[in-house]
């Protein structure tokens, strides 16, 4: 199939205009995401089965029409892998897309697994090879070459292709709606906003602070989140988990003194050792009953390794009785998550819903039985 390149604006609302026609559109987009905390759209690809266009988003600079079409509802957005594109959609376009099937997801449930790639989903459908060699490229970079471009247009040619076949397969084992809640899940975790307050809570070994030090410690990862997005840089180029937990962990009152710690970069300490002495004095004038409790493990629980076994075993079966892809019904994060709310080891109130594997379709499948299992072996 021959491409469109769009690059004036003119061009971009005439092809919008034709695609906002479609019942489905094939979608993807190529971007850049090196020294930087939000990657940059170098290219958007998009094709209904009859044109296929790449949109020049630094050629053009008003892509309002493009995300119109994520946002409406009677068009079915194709994508595959779409996590870092959902990432694009929210801040280079500001719109959450709505009837949106990831393929990986689909193909996820076909017992694929959880990551197959493009290229192999290609293979497996049309058998065709994929040339992947472009897929490290700067696409910021202009002009862009044909051989580029021919790669770019494929990842929406192939897919729209074989959409429909994967589609029945999906409707035929009968887990389509799984496939589309899990698209849907997909969506609301990338739009909904980091909590900030609770950043700590991810850098490794938080677990070993006692609540003053876990104090400076939220103090300075909220610091380093809203330097990152002001800069756009990624996190760990404003400052390393060790160098925080360092600060945290002995509370330094001078740049030289943080010289003298084991843990923290050193780079750390001369670009920004001044700016998280600062946070870390801030840190000091909050009140004792505002710190955070501290962080249990849920591995320390009395039994957990023996517990956590049986309920994988537990998953394992009802997975075989329902012929769902283990995979796809309990990961290891998702069985934590339900043990740690059933032993109530969270900071935070957790309701059943809050749990993945106590709500939508997996509670339907497993839910029920999940709690009566935990009931009856453990408490």
């Amino acid at each position: 199939m021959t491409y469109q390149y769009i690059d004036n604006q003119k061009d971009l609302e005439q092809l919008c205009d034709t695609l906002s026609q479609a019942s489905m559109l094939a979608i993807d987009t190529e971007f850049v995401r090196t020294r930087t905390l939000y990657a940059k759209l170098g290219l958007l690809q998009v094709s209904n089965g009859k044109e296929l266009a790449l949109i020049d988003p630094i050629a053009v600079t008003d892509l309002t029409p493009f995300w119109q079409l994520l946002t409406d509802p009677n068009i079915l957005k194709v994508l595959h892998a779409c996590s870092e594109d959902l990432e694009v959609f929210m801040t280079a376009g500001h719109c959450k897309p709505e009837n949106l099937i990831d393929t990986q997801i689909m193909m996820s449930f076909l017992g694929h697994g959880l990551s197959i790639g493009y290229a192999a989903m290609v293979k497996h459908y049309l058998d065709i090879e994929l040339d992947k060699s472009e897929s490290r490229t700067d696409w910021t970079k202009r002009p862009l070459s044909q051989r580029q471009l021919v790669y770019a247009s494929a990842d929406v040619e192939h897919l729209h292709a074989l959409f429909p076949t994967l589609l029945a397969e999906t409707k035929q084992v009968g887990f389509l709606d799984y496939a589309q809640e899990e698209s849907q899940a997909l969506i609301e975790k990338k739009f909904t906003p980091v909590e900030e307050s609770t950043l700590y809570r991810s850098v490794k070994l938080a677990w070993r602070l006692n609540p003053v030090q876990l104090n400076r410690l939220k103090y300075l990862t909220i610091w380093r989140y809203q330097q990152a997005q002001k800069r756009d840089l990624p996190i760990g180029f404003i400052a390393k988990d060790h160098t925080i937990m360092a600060l945290a962990q002995y509370n330094p009152s001078s740049t030289a003194a943080m010289f003298q710690l084991e843990g923290p970069e050193q780079l750390d300490i001369r670009h920004k050792g001044k700016a998280m002495l600062d946070v870390l004095k801030k840190a000091e004038q909050e009140s004792e009953q505002n710190y955070p409790a501290k962080v249990k493990r849920l591995d320390e629980y009395p039994g957990y390794k023996q517990i956590f076994k049986s309920v994988k075993q537990f998953v394992a079966k009802v997975s075989k009785t329902k012929e769902i892809p283990v995979e796809n019904l309990a990961s290891k994060k998702q069985i934590n998550q339900f043990l740690t709310w059933h032993f109530k080891l969270s900071n935070d109130e957790l309701n059943k819903g809050d749990i993945d594997l106590l709500s939508g379709w997996r509670n339907k499948v497993l839910g029920d039985e999940l709690l009566q299992f935990s009931a009856n072996n453990f408490q």
